[in-house]
């Protein structure tokens, strides 16, 4: 009996794991991840002569290749800078479905926070995750899963919520949003990622009721992103105590006790940014006139160096 070595195993194993291109437009190039729902690859369009990205699932199964559909019309129709567009969508030879979107070269969040730099920096890049997920949220569309490693940052900053396979449609969604008919055959909406009871997520970074299987909000998304903030903490000096503050209301265990939207999380911390007072912290007399002396710092030291200049003056002035 001949016995392969665990090299030749792994070979077979990923030539087995390659999807079969052949009837489309695309050449495979290489795997760039795999995910609990399937796999994603760097092809060739032969038609466009450009490089993407191909999302298939692992296996042809209903429930799977209904879920991936769904992924791919709800991202098509979340037409935002923050959002990977998607391109096309077919299915293969082997009767998998499949998706085509814009290649994105960079590094997670992940990866890159540590290089990111100052709390200013962090926190900026923190409130350009919030803007696509307050936009799904003003359609109607929950992400689920926002955790550091589906945030992508491109080479010239460009920052994009990845990974939508979990996202889901809220429940009566109006009939003049485009969303309303994804996923839908009766006139009413469906979840785009599990059913009710249904546990599907990132430990860490999960809401309580979504944990629990319980119905959801879009305060579920809410903690998540509180969750991202308390990572994004790791890479600071020093944590300021409105900040802190902030990423407490985010991840309150009850939900009524969270913002009650994304919006208006990354409002606290944009005044955090600007040096304003943030809705979740009563600061002191010593931490107001801190805060006001660091806003308005340039125009004290002006109007120091004007006063000493006139003392100087003074004093030698000639007699």
């Amino acid at each position: 009996m001949t016995f392969l070595s665990d090299s030749a195993l792994e070979r077979l194993r990923e030539a087995a794991d390659q999807p079969d291109l052949s009837g489309t437009r695309y050449r495979l190039l290489e795997k760039l991840g795999q995910g609990g729902m399937g796999g994603v690859f760097r092809v060739k369009d032969s038609t466009l002569e450009r490089e993407v990205a191909l999302k298939v699932i692992n296996i042809a199964d209903p429930g799977l290749s209904a879920r991936l559909l769904q992924e791919a019309r709800v991202i098509a129709k979340l037409e935002h800078p923050g959002i990977v567009p998607v391109h096309d969508s077919g299915m293969l030879e082997d009767g998998r479905p499949y998706y085509t979107m814009k290649l994105v070269q960079g590094e997670s969040l992940d990866e890159l926070a540590e290089e990111i730099g100052s709390i200013a920096d962090l926190l900026r890049t923190f409130l350009r995750i919030c803007e696509p997920v307050a936009f799904a949220h003003a359609h109607s569309v929950l992400h689920r899963d926002l955790k550091p490693a589906n945030i992508m940052i491109g080479p010239f900053g460009e920052v994009l919520v990845m990974d939508w396979g979990l996202s889901k449609l809220l429940a009566g969604t109006a009939a003049s949003d485009p969303l309303s008919e994804i996923g839908t055959s009766n006139g009413t909406s469906v979840s785009l990622g599990t059913a009710h009871g249904s546990v599907l997520g990132t430990p860490g970074y999960m809401a309580p009721e979504q944990r629990d299987g319980e119905s959801v909000d879009p305060r579920v998304d809410v903690y998540s992103l509180g969750a991202m903030l308390e990572f994004l903490f790791k890479f600071m000096p020093g944590v300021p105590a409105p900040l802190a503050a902030i990423c407490r209301k985010a991840k309150a265990e009850d939900r009524s006790e969270r913002y009650a939207s994304v919006t208006d999380l990354s409002n606290d911390v944009a005044k955090f940014l600007d040096g304003l007072p943030v809705s979740v912290y009563r600061e002191g007399f010593l931490a107001r006139a801190s805060r006001w002396i660091r806003r308005n710092r340039t125009w004290i030291l002006l109007l120091l160096a004007y006063v000493v200049m006139r003392v100087l003056l003074i004093i030698f002035r000639p007699r």
